[in-house]
């Protein structure tokens, strides 16, 4: 897949005041600060995703249009614990509303930082995925900032936690290296 033009096309509070085009959408999602703006400037190839050093940043769900083929979807990241308990709950219930009820869902993108250990909240979301029906890929990020044999032990340790029974993409935002992979997993998942 290659990327040509994208526009950010919709930031809503709930789905269901989206984009309405029939378009297949692709949802990005994982806990807050795993680098997901990051991964979407480095597929975009240009900056449109916010990116902040400051975790929980992406409170909304934001709709890139892509090729004017597809929607990429940013979902907001989990597990931000200076947000309120509250405030947290709402998060969980538009993000499980917009995986249960959007039927132009093709792919769930999950995104997992290798290099801290595996949180109940990514175990939650690659079962609720699965429970849902939803093709998933996994995708290890900021995998620059480790050697190749501690990647391999993480990619190894994140298949057996999350039972995904095959090793996670790895991809660097910093070096771009991975990029290729996830657009041909993604690119697989639209023409399926």
């Amino acid at each position: 897949m290659q990327i040509e033009e994208v526009t950010l096309r919709a930031t809503v509070a709930d789905h269901h005041e989206g984009p309405r085009e029939p378009l297949p959408q692709v949802a990005f999602a994982g806990r807050s600060n795993v680098g997901k703006s990051s991964l979407l400037n480095a597929l975009f190839g240009r900056t449109l995703a916010s990116v902040s050093k400051t975790p929980g940043k992406t409170r909304t769900i934001n709709y890139y249009l892509v090729n004017h083929r597809c929607f990429f979807v940013d979902l907001p990241g989990y597990g931000y614990a200076r947000a309120g308990h509250g405030e947290r709950e709402a998060w969980g219930r538009r993000i499980t509303a917009y995986l249960e009820q959007e039927n132009r869902l093709r792919l769930v993108v999950g995104l997992i930082d290798p290099r801290i250990p595996t949180s109940p909240l990514d175990a939650d979301l690659v079962a609720f995925v699965r429970e849902s029906g939803r093709p998933l890929v996994l995708v290890m990020t900021k995998t620059d900032r480790l050697g190749r044999g501690e990647l391999a032990r993480a990619a190894q340790r994140l298949a057996r936690e999350l039972g995904s029974g095959t090793a996670p993409l790895s991809f660097s935002a910093h070096t771009g290296a991975g990029r290729k992979d996830v657009l041909v997993a993604i690119a697989r998942a639209l023409a399926a």
